[in-house]
């Protein structure tokens, strides 16, 4: 299959009426996605990424990470593949010292580009004051994670994650391609099981979240996050697996 034609050359962009601009950046239709979806399927997963870039502009590519626990894998293919990449954090002002220090040592070893984004100060300080993660942490997430990515998300056409399919029940069903909330959702790991994860982090030596060790094996935010299995200690007691990025 031949690249893409997605993008157009800077110039052509900064000469281009508004409305032609943004058109260039609007999600593919339902054909498209089914096309690069099995063009894709038969790809290792390295190579998927690798095809990537090439199909589509790579100022146009999303990649982020929330540095938790094994984040160290997904980083260090793509520090690999494109070691220019920008990397987006999430900085919701609730992370673990452990979190923050593990996001600095993978930056160095790796020799990562990190961009934090963060929620509006006002919004932020109103979801400490109220203590919105007990009584609504979809609302918590919403202004902490979801809004400072979405107003990111405009700047690109396709955004890379990690996800795969053993993670969460919703997790299971993704596709390799999809559009969600107006950006190309690009999940180039999703079929990767979780042996050929662990075989791949004790190949490359990558070094686990400090919390690991003590049992934390899915990491978020200090208030809504224990010790446990899978994603089993995330929002413990309440109906929740995914903070909402990736609905």
């Amino acid at each position: 299959m031949d690249s893409l034609p997605l993008a157009a050359p800077l110039a052509d962009v900064e000469a281009a009426t508004p409305d032609t601009a943004a058109s260039r950046l609007a999600p593919l239709d339902d054909a498209r996605i089914a096309e690069l979806n099995a063009a894709y399927a038969p790809l290792h997963f390295e190579e998927r990424i690798r095809r990537l870039y090439t199909d589509f502009d790579p100022a146009k590519v999303l990649v982020t990470s929330s540095f938790a626990a094994t984040s160290a894998y997904f980083l260090h293919i793509i520090s690999r593949i494109r070691p220019e990449q920008v990397i987006h954090f999430i900085d919701t002002g609730y992370h673990f010292p452990e979190t923050v220090q593990y996001r600095q040592y993978l930056i160095d070893l790796f020799g990562l580009k990190v961009s934090d984004l963060r929620a509006e100060d006002w919004k932020h300080q109103f979801t400490t004051e109220e203590q919105t993660w007990k009584r609504d942490p979809d609302f918590c997430c919403s202004v902490n994670k979801v809004e400072p990515l979405e107003a990111v998300k405009p700047n690109y056409q396709v955004w890379v994650s990690s996800l795969m399919h053993w993670q969460t029940e919703h997790r299971a069903g993704l596709d390799i391609f999809e559009v969600r909330r107006g950006i190309v959702k690009f999940n180039p790991m999703v079929d990767v099981t979780r042996e050929q994860r662990d075989a791949y982090i004790r190949e490359h030596d990558l070094p686990f979240h400090p919390l690991v060790a003590q049992g934390f094996q899915s990491i978020g935010c200090t208030h809504c996050t224990v010790a446990g299995d899978g994603r089993s200690g995330r929002w413990l007691g309440k109906p929740k697996t995914e903070c909402g990025l990736h609905l």
